[in-house]
């Protein structure tokens, strides 16, 4: 592997389920749809046709991830690796507005405010109660987790800000010792990743958008700066 040509590859999670019915998903474990599962498999055919190879996938601890990480590798024929579950690469948390729809959402706190929410970088939506059952601390997959880090509500920062760390103290030292990485996690995950990798400005990320199945390969000089990128479509 050359130093100065390090190779990182991002993919959205397939089409889920609540996809169909345009509901904010955030951190609720929803499965994938056929549709899902045939992108990701339509995904690992063309890294397969590149030749890509992997060490390692990255996935969140969310099921469509997984689910996406294995019919990729799965399609593209790929040797058995290690797929790592992390809390990090979580999808933003939605809050009050997971689980409902944007007709929904329009109705409680209007148009604008709702659309401010859900692409503005710093301004997060309603936080939920301690004891709301959509909140993560009821969910036995963050059971050893220190109570105090789940969110109730993330802005894209703060979103960001719980991603970086696993970026700079797992996926980058991995990158860097040679490791070709598969990341799969959700869109505004990878925005926030992006925004980092990329350099992009606040008020540009608004405008970011990441497909479902849709590979995005990085090639990354020796200070994991983008010295290329591609999308197999």
């Amino acid at each position: 592997m050359s130093e100065t040509n390090f190779q990182l590859v991002l993919v959205r999670h397939g089409h889920s389920e609540w996809n169909l019915s345009h509901r904010f998903t955030g951190w609720t474990d929803i499965q994938l749809t056929e549709i899902g599962l045939t992108e990701a498999k339509q995904a690992g055919q063309r890294l397969a046709s590149e030749g890509f190879e992997f060490d390692a996938a990255h996935v969140s601890v969310l099921t469509r991830t997984r689910q996406t990480a294995e019919t990729i590798l799965e399609a593209a024929r790929h040797p058995a690796i290690p797929i790592h579950e992390t809390w990090h690469l979580n999808e933003r948390h939605y809050g009050c507005l997971q689980g409902m729809d944007k007709d929904e959402i329009f109705a409680a706190w209007g148009e604008e405010r709702s659309r401010r929410w859900w692409r503005d970088y710093s301004d997060p939506p309603p936080e939920l109660a301690e004891d709301d059952p959509r909140h993560p601390r009821f969910d036995s997959r963050y059971d050893k987790l220190d109570p105090a880090l789940l969110p109730r509500s993330e802005s894209l920062s703060q979103c960001q800000a719980r991603l970086l760390p696993y970026w700079n103290d797992a996926l980058a030292l991995n990158i860097l010792a040679g490791q070709r990485l598969l990341v799969i996690s959700h869109g505004n995950t990878l925005r926030s990743l992006r925004m980092h990798l990329e350099d992009i400005d606040p008020d540009a990320i608004e405008q970011v958008e990441i497909p479902s199945g849709i590979p995005l390969v990085y090639r990354l000089n020796k200070r994991l700066e983008p010295i290329g990128m591609e999308w197999l479509e």
